[in-house]
């Protein structure tokens, strides 16, 4: 078996644990990481993605999906027909299944049956509008809610009613225990399959068995087509008449005796829930399981199978067996007394004059006894519309067409009809309304996206789609701005479909009053008058306005927001974001141009070259922080530092000295001692001021050379401007090549 367990899908489903095992599917539980909610994913086993059948089939059911919208069926989120991998992703169901629950309980009540039944019939009339066939009903695929109610689930081989209502050639798919005649036979299939599919589902809810049972399929498909049942009195002769004549009318094996829709079933099972004890006036005598194929006709007919029943037997025990009393899980009064016989005898006469009503009244409605002709609707949907119109089979009705563009169904097709059929109406209300499947040409939708709304309502119209503008509030864009369309941009939709535009509104959203320069109290008054909410966390920051005063807000002002929105204000401290400082420095005296830089909180604050003539210089800055160092260099060396509390306004300066004014104060040319001794050149440096020496040695080979100055660092060359030599500070270093004979 495939394991997608631990895994994520198209980067946004993680696979949690399979939850169920199908005969060509694995469902998982998983989460959801874009929408973050738990779903169930049923993935297409990898052995069958080659196969052309499987696939159809797997496609099958998430359209068949797709098209429902219903409380009792469980609902489709999203699809994806890749090559690789195939899935549906569907709403997780917290529960267990029908089966699991009769397994349990060994057979279910009344109430709870005809409590099952009515919301299965309920979803499968809303499948059966839809022109969908489930064709495979079983308490399997019936989940139970932990509040009673119940899903629809798994439409793997549903069908569209107009689309091959035949199963397959020559074979019958289903769960064998719950499909029709019809099925079993491999003959064509429509609504009235499903009915005979919830009368089994019924049957086994009451007796807690299955009608037809034996070692295998074939064998119970043809019992489906040739035995009777046992009657579910046989079984539990606590169940009423008149439910067991709902079940066995449900399960006629002809199609045509049946409900012929769930509608009609749902009046019966209606009339039961007021009248336990009703009586229909039909009498009919009966005439782990995964989905499995019903092999060919020959192999029905070699299969060995139970005998049938003896219908004429049993129809003699029917009519010489008494009349069971309404079970008491259908509230009857259980008291005792002296009063009870009284109470029955009352009870009785009312009950009969009740009786006599209910007859009256389901013969005046539901026959022609007490009025004139009535009509059955016919069952229009899955037809062609040509078969319909004008057709002397559907004379006593007056035919109303609408086209709905319906990509599900071919063009022509009948997709919906107006009443259901099954219905029973007066020749003077006798019109039906039918949808008719209209196709289109698909083209790209265009993309206009960003566009004013008139602009791209008349681009989708001249395409040939039904634009419908629906406005939706936002903050971002201007009013008026697309900002998405339904289909989407760049996809294909039909000619004629409708292309839905959603624009940018601003109504009902709210401006966001002014409130900077006030002070916070009166701010938050003005906020909360507007149905918006100041931010509890309020910001504080420097600044020269004074503590408490608003000094930002956002959304700005007059911006327009949604009610109930935050606000989130920024408070002043008191204390000045940023300040200024100004002092006083004497300047070096060498009488040459330096670079001359300041330092804030060492970041760069000036840059520029000075004439150091010894003057005055007044130095500027700005700045924040309580105790910001500044520090001033000249020709790259530190000059002058001192601290600056910008807290303060203006700013205070403190600290402040000048760095080793003997190096920095000082700047001389380097005395050229090249070819002097050693000792002399030393004392020529010292003598101009320059102590920092540093001695190397190199190689000479004769007595001369020996202890005199090779050569020096920084070289006493001129600066090439009117014979000027280059000045240095007394603090640099000099290095002085002195020559070394060998051996010395």
């Amino acid at each position: 078996m495939d394991n997608y367990t631990g895994k994520r899908i198209d980067g946004r489903y993680e696979i949690q644990e399979v939850i169920g095992v199908g005969g060509m599917a694995v469902v998982y539980k998983a989460y959801d990481s874009i929408d973050d909610r738990i779903v169930a994913i049923k993935i297409l086993k990898d052995e069958y993605l080659a196969n052309e059948e499987f696939r159809r089939r797997f496609k099958n059911e998430s359209k068949a999906i797709a098209v429902l919208s219903h409380p009792n069926i469980v609902k489709v989120l999203n699809v994806n027909y890749g090559d690789k991998l195939q899935y549906i992703v569907m709403e997780y169901v917290e529960g267990i299944t029908l089966k699991e629950y009769i397994e349990q309980q060994g057979r279910l009540g009344i109430k709870e049956t005809v409590h099952f039944t009515m919301q299965i019939l309920r979803a499968l009339q809303h499948a059966h509008d839809k022109g969908i066939v489930h064709r495979d009903i079983k308490p399997q695929n019936i989940m139970l809610l932990s509040n009673g109610n119940i899903k629809v689930t798994d439409f793997g081989i549903a069908r569209f009613s107009y689309s091959d209502t035949k199963t397959m050639t020559d074979s019958a798919i289903g769960t064998v225990h719950y499909i029709s005649p019809e099925q079993a036979r491999g003959d064509a299939t429509d609504d009235r399959a499903d009915i005979y599919s919830v009368g089994v589902v019924m049957y086994e809810m009451l007796t807690g068995q299955l009608p037809f049972q034996s070692e295998n399929s074939v064998s119970v498909a043809l019992m489906q087509l040739q035995s009777d049942p046992k009657r579910p009195r046989e079984l539990n002769s606590s169940i009423p008449i008149g439910l067991e004549q709902i079940v066995m009318h449900a399960m006629q094996k002809n199609a045509n005796d049946r409900y012929q829709s769930a509608a009609e079933m749902l009046l019966d099972i209606e009339e039961f829930k007021r009248n336990p004890a009703i009586r229909f006036q039909q009498n009919y005598f009966v005439d782990n399981d995964p989905t499995k194929y019903v092999g060919r006709k020959q192999d029905l007919a070699n299969a060995k199978i139970p005998p049938a029943v003896n219908r004429t037997s049993q129809r003699t025990e029917r009519l010489t067996q008494p009349e069971p009393s309404v079970p008491d899980d259908y509230d009857q009064d259980n008291s005792a007394g002296n009063s009870r016989t009284k109470l029955i005898v009352i009870g009785t006469a009312i009950g009969l004059a009740v009786v006599a009503l209910i007859v009256f009244a389901s013969l005046f409605f539901f026959t022609d006894v007490f009025k004139g002709d009535t009509l059955t609707v016919p069952q229009l949907t899955g037809l062609n519309v040509n078969e319909v119109v004008d057709n002397a089979k559907y004379k006593d009705f007056k035919i109303t067409v609408e086209k709905v563009a319906n990509s599900s169904y071919s063009d022509g097709i009948i997709c919906n009809q107006r009443p259901t059929s099954g219905t029973k109406v007066t020749p003077d209300k006798n019109e039906i309304t039918i949808s008719v499947a209209t196709t289109y040409e698909k083209k790209v939708v265009n993309d206009v996206y960003g566009m004013m709304y008139e602009q791209a309502r008349k681009m989708l119209e001249s395409q040939g789609f039904v634009v419908d503008g629906q406005p939706i509030v936002s903050m971002s864009e201007a009013f008026g701005t697309v900002i998405r369309t339904d289909p989407e941009r760049n996809t294909e939709a039909e000619s004629g479909s409708k292309i839905i535009i959603y624009y940018a509104s601003d109504k009902d959203l709210i401006p966001v009053p002014s409130v900077v320069g006030m002070d916070l109290e009166m701010a938050k008054a003005l906020i909360e008058s507007a149905n918006l909410v100041v931010d509890e966390n309020v910001k504080s920051e420097n600044s020269d306005k004074p503590a408490g005063q608003v000094i930002d807000q956002s959304p700005a002002n007059y911006e327009k927001v949604i009610s109930g929105s935050k606000v989130t204000l920024t408070v002043s401290n008191g204390v000045p974001a940023i300040s200024s400082a100004s002092f006083s420095i004497v300047l070096p005296s060498t009488g040459t141009r330096g670079t001359f830089e300041i330092f804030v909180s060492n970041e760069s604050y000036v840059n520029k070259t000075l004439l150091l003539d010894g003057s005055s210089y007044e130095v500027k800055i700005e700045g924040s922080g309580n105790d910001a160092p500044v520090k001033i260099y000249i020709d790259n060396k530190e000059y002058y530092s001192c601290r600056v509390d910008f807290t303060k306004n203006p700013a205070v300066v403190s600290g402040g000295a000048y760095s080793n004014s003997n190096s920095v104060l000082s700047k001389k040319p380097i005395p050229d001692v090249r070819g002097l001794p050693l000792e002399q050149a030393k004392q020529r440096l010292n003598a101009e001021g320059f102590n920092n020496i540093k001695i190397e040695g190199v190689t000479v080979y004769t007595d001369a050379e020996n202890g005199m100055v090779k050569n020096q660092s920084p070289s006493p060359a001129s600066t090439g401007i009117f014979g000027t030599a280059s000045t240095y500070f007394t603090d640099t270093e000099i290095i002085l090549t002195v020559g070394q004979k060998d051996g010395v």
